[in-house]
């Protein structure tokens, strides 16, 4: 489910004239590193994200998303988001990756 995730994202960024530069999951978050463009509306585009990755993930893994969520979202309301300067994307890509990813 998680690397489906990551194929889904690619999509949705790539329509988003943004890059996917890293992704990683655990049990209950992802971070997601991604290059964006200074007219991204983020809380457009993180409302966008959320939204159809929900709907693809529900749709193509009910069994495995029902038996950990039994709310109508998969997502909730929050997320963070930090832009960069100063950290190399080396950096963050590193540290993307070194969270635990859930079998």
């Amino acid at each position: 489910m998680i690397d489906r995730l990551k194929e889904i994202l690619n999509e949705l960024l790539s329509k988003w004239d943004c890059e996917v530069v890293d992704f990683n999951a655990e049990e209950d978050h992802v971070h997601l590193l991604f290059r964006y463009t200074p007219q991204t509306e983020l809380p457009k585009f993180i409302n966008n994200l959320k939204t159809v990755t929900s709907r693809y993930l529900r749709k193509e893994f009910p069994d495995r998303v029902n038996r950990f969520y039994h709310k109508d979202v998969l997502w909730n309301g929050s997320y963070f988001i930090a832009s960069c300067g100063g950290v190399t994307v080396e950096m963050l890509k590193k540290y993307v990756e070194s969270q635990n990813k859930p079998d």
